[in-house]
């Protein structure tokens, strides 16, 4: 049983199945995308340069609705989204960077499957950028004639079984919003970490 979580989950259009820096999509469920390309392996995995930019920048016009990059203010919207989930849900977040494309978090271990919590964060973050009407994509509607979300719809989890892990964890989260030239970031809800003993 793993003792914490590192996940990651993206804003809509972050990275897409078939993205060319190399994804773990084996399937690209939207033809607008497919016909850009099948998905990309991560064995194929490539660096950020001007042609990839511009595939990106044409996978991206592909999309149904314009990828979401969250503002400043959006993105203090979604923490306290995450907060109530938090609390709601006695979820013990140990670090979180909300960045403008991608959320990165450390969450100790819980009853829940940590899919089914990153369900719960995503959603009420959602509801909480609705609250403040600060919802990116809020003059856009789906098939169903409802707001898209402004999520991805999976996520990336690493197991995390040690102090060691966890703590390496933890930090590449702090450093996250500084590699992007913002500040390290400190919200109300992470929980401090407490050592244990897993001898």
């Amino acid at each position: 049983m793993p003792a914490a979580y590192h996940v990651i989950f993206g804003s809509y259009g972050f990275w897409l199945p078939n993205d060319p820096r190399g994804t773990w999509s084996e399937f690209v469920g939207s033809w607008e995308l497919y016909r850009q390309g099948p998905p990309s392996p991560c064995s194929s995995r490539i660096e950020l340069n001007d042609d990839v930019k511009h595939k990106l920048h044409q996978l991206k016009t592909s999309l149904k609705f314009p990828p979401v990059r969250f503002s400043g203010l959006q993105a203090k919207s979604i923490g306290t989204g995450f907060g109530t989930a938090a609390k709601t849900s006695n979820i013990n977040i140990l670090r979180c960077s909300i960045l403008p494309e991608h959320v990165h978090m450390v969450i100790a271990h819980h009853r829940i499957k940590i899919r089914y919590i990153v369900g719960l964060l995503k959603g009420e973050a959602t509801k909480q950028l609705l609250c403040d009407k600060l919802h990116p994509l809020s003059g856009q509607l789906d098939s169903l004639g409802n707001i898209p979300t402004p999520w991805s719809s999976k996520c990336w989890v690493v197991y995390l079984d040690s102090d060691e892990d966890i703590l390496s964890a933890i930090r590449y989260v702090d450093a996250n919003p500084i590699k992007e030239g913002m500040p390290r970031q400190l919200w109300r809800f992470e929980c401090p970490y407490h050592l244990r003993d897993f001898s």
